[in-house]
């Protein structure tokens, strides 16, 4: 333990913010920068997927439903390799690893996203959506003004847990030298050559305070949601019991 704590103290800067800033920007700042902008670009899309999947448009679902079970059903670090040597065939030109992870990230978690939005979409009370069509509201309409509000509110801790597994999988951008926690954790390894078990065991718990932080506030998420659910249900009005008919 004692070792940990004196790498940690002497090599906490390139841990955090890399070289930065007399070299690139790295350690846990570009494993949280590849996260939240890979996640904050993979919503729209997954967005779209979910809308399509739960389409009764065929045209709209069925690819939609190939891209999400092709996409959860190849490793990600296979997707990884496919844009790091697809990307600058198709542009013309090398790209960064850290262009290279970030499109991976987009197009991975747009996949599972998806599939989380679809399960808030369909766990929502089938008689809002025909509340909503009875009062002559457009497919559209229905879904941009009664489904996605509700379904997306109830979808945060998964949204949030999801992110969690987002910061675990941006170390798989390691293997294609992106500048990253586990890139900077190796370069302390580099440096100090014997100490390899307390450095990654240093890793670990860094990864580990930030994921259960995140989990708790999920946690914490779900519970506020499930009140609050509960309470809305506690103050609905209850249809008053029929008079008794005269004797």
């Amino acid at each position: 333990m004692t070792d940990v704590l004196t790498i940690l103290r002497d090599n906490w800067v390139l841990l955090l913010i890399g070289q930065y800033p007399n070299g690139p920007l790295g350690g846990l700042a570009i494993t949280l920068i590849l996260s939240v902008v890979g996640l904050a670009l993979a919503f729209p899309v997954s967005l779209l997927l979910a809308i399509a999947r739960v389409s009764p448009i065929a045209m709209l679902r069925v690819p939609a439903t190939i891209v999400v079970y092709v996409v959860r059903g190849v490793p990600l670090i296979m997707f990884i390799f496919w844009v790091y040597f697809f990307v600058p065939l198709l542009i013309g030109r090398t790209v960064s690893g850290f262009t290279t992870m970030l499109v991976t990230l987009v197009i991975y978690q747009a996949a599972y996203l998806a599939e989380v939005i679809r399960a808030g979409i369909e766990g929502l009370p089938k008689g809002q959506i025909e509340a909503s069509r009875a009062l002559g509201m457009s497919y559209l309409q229905t879904t941009v003004k009664i489904v996605l509000p509700q379904a997306l509110y109830n979808m945060l801790p998964a949204m949030v847990s999801q992110f969690v597994s987002t910061i675990k999988e941006t170390s798989l951008g390691y293997v294609i030298s992106v500048n990253e926690l586990t890139f900077a954790a190796n370069q302390v390894n580099s440096t100090l050559l014997t100490k390899p078990f307390p450095v990654f065991i240093l890793l670990a718990m860094i990864y580990f305070a930030l994921c259960f932080l995140l989990t708790r506030y999920a946690r914490y998420l779900e519970r506020h949601i499930a009140s609050k659910r509960a309470g809305s249900l506690r103050t609905m009005p209850t249809k008053p019991a029929p008079a008794a008919a005269p004797v």
